[in-house]
Order: C-alpha cells, then structure tokens, then sequence
C-alpha cells in the first residue's frame, strides 16, 4: 500500500491506494454482482476509485472511505463463504451497517439464521433486528415496537417456531385485539369466527411461511398453536408458551395489563406493534403507549425500537415510511410554534 499527497493552493489533500486480492475460491461475480451491480453501488456510496482485474481490486481515495470499502469487500466474503447469496440489498445494508459505526460484524447478522423451511431461511437483514431477536431470547417479555415492514411480528414468529421445534415450549399463542381499522365488526358479513379472521389472518399467513402447510391444521387442532382475539386471553394462565400479541398498539392499558399478567411459568412474551397506527376510539389511551412508562426498569423486560431503516419489504416501503415520519415532524413543530400552543409562544 503507498500514500500520495496531491496539493491544491493551500489545501492538502490525502488518498491511498490500495489492492485487495478477493480468495481464489470465491466467485467475482458474487462479490461484484450480476452486470457489476455491486461494484456500481459501492463507487456510488463511496468517495473511491475502484478498479477490477481479475480477482484484484484497487482502491484510491481517502482513508477513511478506503477503509470502509475494504472493511464491505471482508464482510461480503464471509457471507459468500457461509453458503448465502450476496444481493444488491445485502450490499446496501452492510454498507448501511458500516457507516453506523456498530460494533457488531455485519457478516454476522446478516448471517444468523433462525428458521429453515422449504429451503428458505428467516434472518434478521438489519442490525435492529439482530438486537430485537438476541432480546427475545435473553429476556421474558421483549417489546418489539416500529414501523410496518421491519420485522417485528414476523421475526418474532419465526422464534416462537424454533422454541417450539426445539422443545423450549410446549405451544405458540398468537394473538391480537380485534379493533377496527374503518370496518365495524357488526357490519362485516358472516359468523362471528369469519368476522374475526381478517384480523388473524396475517398471522395465519407467516405461519404458512415457517411451517409445512399440511402439519398446520393438525396443530391447530391439537392446542399447539393457538391463533385467537385478544379477548380469549382473559382469566387464563399461560404456562410453557411462547405467546405474542401482535398490533398491540389498539389494546387499551387494561388490556395491555391483562394480557401480560397471563405470563405463565416457563413461558415467554413478545409484544409488536406500531405507536403511529392508532385504530382506538377518541379518547380511548393506546396500552402500547404508556406500557415503556410503566414497566420502565421492570427486570427481565426489554423495549426494542425499529424504524425506517430497517424496512425489510420493497426498499420503496422504507422511503414511504421515513417521509410520513418527516411529515409528522414537521407538522408538529409547526403546531408547537402556534399562539396558544403548549410549546409556543403567544405574540
């Protein structure tokens, strides 16, 4: 490696150059993508000349992004090796992971598998995630609260599969309260049970991606899985279970108390949901909402955040999320500088 300093009137300017030789074992193409994909968005995210011959690759720029983009070349090694495939996305979110500064290795939670089914495996794509899902195995209730799209039922899911396949519990309990989001359930067509369903229906939906669809009904059947309303819960103790109560921004906090003390011995508790998608009534407090206050320095319960970044469906979801989240901000500072306001000042 040599280092060069070029001068322009009285500023200085440092760049390196550096060669880094990608293993023979490792296939170019998957380092550098389909068409050079990744090699296109690595010189696009970084201040770096990049130039390919064969399986080395040279490096000119700063230091500091030449560090960068040898530390990303690394980490999509070590993914290659595990046998995984590298997209464009996964590019996208080491390098994401590489500019946070984390301490954590990329490679590792990109590559720390908790569900096989059907040759597709669940992971968690973000660094969130990996916190989300190490806090569900280290504590009893873990909250996973955040935007639609990042993870947090599905992944939670995924969890309650693996204690079951693994014998850690003897039964996954899923459930949600059953409000309204613009339907009243009085005017939804059909029995009680076919008006609840839609609400429950997404959870039936991950469960057909985590297990083999012919052995659902017959778990179903037998008690080890159970998908119900929220209502259901009331008056029972839950013992050897791994239960998760889903969109739990539309409990109330009686709700939100009865359900938690349903916690059992040998059981353990996720509770997702997102504090911007309110379905309550006026006047009715969201139990998500005020539960971080109550429980604040409870033992053995943790509260995981999620946002923008760590949207895992179409990358246009995670942009959609992020400008209603800067709307929102907006919107309230300007209501805060408002005569009269709580925050404002009067003229």
């Amino acid at each position: 490696m040599t280092d060069t300093q070029s001068h322009a009137g009285a500023t200085t300017k440092h760049t390196t150059r550096h060669t880094v030789v990608v293993p023979a074992s490792i296939d170019m193409v998957s380092v550098l993508g389909p068409g050079d994909e990744h090699l296109a968005l690595i010189e696009r995210s970084f201040s770096a000349d990049v130039h390919v011959r064969g399986n080395q690759i040279t490096l000119q720029g700063e230091p500091g992004e030449i560090a960068l983009v040898e530390r990303l070349l690394d980490e999509l090694v070590t993914l290659i090796r595990t046998g995984q495939g590298v997209s464009t996305e996964t590019v996208e979110r080491v390098i994401a992971m590489l500019r946070a500064e984390t301490t954590e290795r990329p490679a590792d939670v990109l590559s720390l598998n908790i569900l096989s089914n059907r040759g597709r495996t669940i992971r968690p794509k973000t660094l969130n995630q990996k916190r989300y899902v190490d806090s569900i195995d280290k504590h009893t209730i873990t909250f996973g609260i955040g935007p639609a799209g990042t993870g947090k039922t599905y992944l939670a899911m995924a969890k309650a599969v693996q204690a079951l396949q693994s014998k850690n519990v003897n039964r996954i309990i899923l459930t949600r309260p059953a409000v309204e989001a613009g339907e009243r359930l009085g005017f939804l067509p059909g029995t009680l049970s076919e008006k609840i369903d839609p609400y429950l229906r997404p959870l039936y939906d991950a469960l057909h991606d985590m297990l083999d669809p012919e052995t659902i009904p017959k778990l179903l059947a037998a008690g080890t899985i159970e998908v119900a309303p929220l209502a259901y819960m009331r008056g029972r103790t839950l013992n050897d279970a791994f239960i998760i109560l889903d969109e739990a921004q539309n409990t109330s906090p009686e709700q939100m108390k009865m359900f938690l003390t349903r916690l059992g011995f040998g059981s353990k508790i996720v509770v997702t949901g997102d504090v911007t998608q309110i379905d309550l009534p006026g006047g009715v407090k969201s139990g998500l909402r005020v539960v971080e206050d109550i429980l604040d320095g409870v033992e053995d319960v943790v509260f995981n955040r999620l946002n923008s970044h760590d949207v895992v469906r179409h990358r246009l979801v995670g942009r959609i999320v992020a400008a209603y989240d800067e709307f929102d901000a907006r919107a309230e500072a300007h209501q805060a500088r408002q005569p009269g306001s709580r925050d404002g000042r009067r003229p």
